[in-house]
């Protein structure tokens, strides 16, 4: 009987999300909360756990406590098994650099590789909202015989300027023929015009190349040592890449609504967004498909509870989103995602608004359209969201379309 194949996973979790600020001014990227009870990084090891691969390292960097934290507690495997989740951080083995690229940050941590001698590496980002089976993918590499595979999701052509675009051979579309990086013109998919071949930023190995594309990178001074930027390239011009389109990437328990939903988060709208659409009636992404499960943190912690039954003083929430340990005393929350220990007390109003963990909102306040980090207090009268220039006056984040984003620990006066 054949064995089968030793795959190691890797996620690159080094990200600073500068565009995502202030919400990663104290947290890496990945470990900022999203949909109540979810950090960004429980998407990407959901899926790697769910297609079958336990041997999972998470390279870190930028303010990784939290995020080493959350590892820690949440992503315990077998031991017995010899499976783990192990957070790894920027350690200067080659040099007395951080690391700088995604592709050096593998490269100066190629003893893992050596540890585990795995036959294929599968390197994913920490830090979109999707649900993927990467043993479809390895399937296809190890069947193609090449080098490497990216994952490729059809966007509309008018975005190509945003993304590394996949351009297939007519002859195959199993192969890359060109990797053009955020191209102003580009030709639309032979099978459909007006769509391109975006790349995911998901990537499966060949062990061995993998090893010699990055040593022949690390000598190299005119790289800028990225995965998406230099090293995919080099395969392609080797002839040695293979697509994989996650088009047809079938996962247990989807529907033709949610099939294929891939979100890039990187900005404070998108993030807003992709939060808004799961508390929507038919949302395109459904948190509640238990045939290929989110896996997160959060237990031993309450029920949520809502008191005060009174007309003119009712704890309620409509279209929203209530983690457990939430108190709604006397308020009202629409259209919201309430993440846990949040306390919404009297006479106050949330809506359409974003609030992670141990936000108090304090009586007679209102927040509008906004994202509240943690622990903030939004005092008694105080209110967010009705008044941009005041907004702005306290130091707040407002973007262009008047999301007004609270930091973390924040004290929001009346």
């Amino acid at each position: 009987m054949k064995s089968k194949p030793r795959i190691l996973a890797i996620v690159l979790a080094g990200g600073e999300g500068k565009r995502l600020m202030p919400l990663t001014q104290d947290r890496a990227k990945p470990a900022v909360p999203f949909g109540g009870i979810y950090r960004l990084i429980d998407f990407s090891l959901s899926n790697l756990v769910n297609s079958g691969y336990l041997k999972i390292v998470v390279l870190t960097q930028y303010k990784s406590h939290s995020l080493d934290r959350h590892i820690s507690q949440t992503w315990r495997m077998s031991t017995l098994l010899g499976n783990y989740i192990a957070p790894v951080p920027a350690q200067q083995r080659i040099g007395k650099n951080w690391f700088q690229g995604s592709a050096d940050a593998v490269y100066q941590s190629l003893n893992i590789l050596d540890d585990e001698r795995p036959d294929y590496v599968v390197i994913t980002g920490a830090d979109n909202i999707y649900r993927m089976d990467f043993s479809q993918m390895v399937d296809q590499h190890i069947e193609s015989g090449v080098g490497l595979t990216v994952a490729g999701i059809r966007q509309p052509i008018e975005t190509a300027s945003s993304f590394g675009v996949i351009d297939t051979d007519h002859s195959n579309p199993q192969k890359v023929a060109r990797f053009l990086e955020k191209p102003t013109q580009v030709d639309g998919l032979p099978d459909s015009p007006h769509e391109i071949l975006a790349s995911m930023g998901n990537y499966v190995f060949t062990a061995d190349a993998l090893v010699d594309a990055l040593f022949a990178d690390a000598e190299r001074l005119d790289s800028k040592h990225d995965m998406g930027g230099d090293i995919v390239p080099k395969f392609v011009e080797a002839g040695d890449c293979g697509v994989y389109d996650f088009t047809y990437n079938m996962i247990p328990g989807a529907t033709e609504r949610d099939k294929n939903y891939w979100r890039d988060v990187g900005t404070i709208d998108a993030f807003y967004e992709a939060n808004m659409d799961l508390i929507s009636v038919y949302p395109i992404f459904n948190v509640y498909n238990d045939k290929w499960p989110l896996y997160t943190g959060y237990t031993g912690l309450p029920p949520a509870k809502f008191v005060y039954g009174h007309h003119e003083r009712l704890g309620h929430a409509l279209d929203s989103i209530i983690s457990p340990g939430v108190i709604v005393s006397g308020g009202e929350v629409i259209n919201s995602v309430l993440s846990p220990h949040v306390r919404v007390n009297s006479w106050s109003s949330v809506r359409n608004s974003v609030l992670f963990d141990g936000v108090n909102v304090g009586r007679n306040a209102t927040v509008v359209n906004a994202i509240i980090d943690k622990y903030a207090q939004i005092k008694e009268g105080a209110q967010i969201g009705i008044d941009p220039e005041e907004d702005r006056a306290r130091g707040l984040t407002v973007t262009d379309s008047g999301l007004v984003v609270v930091p973390k620990g924040a004290v929001i006066e009346r």
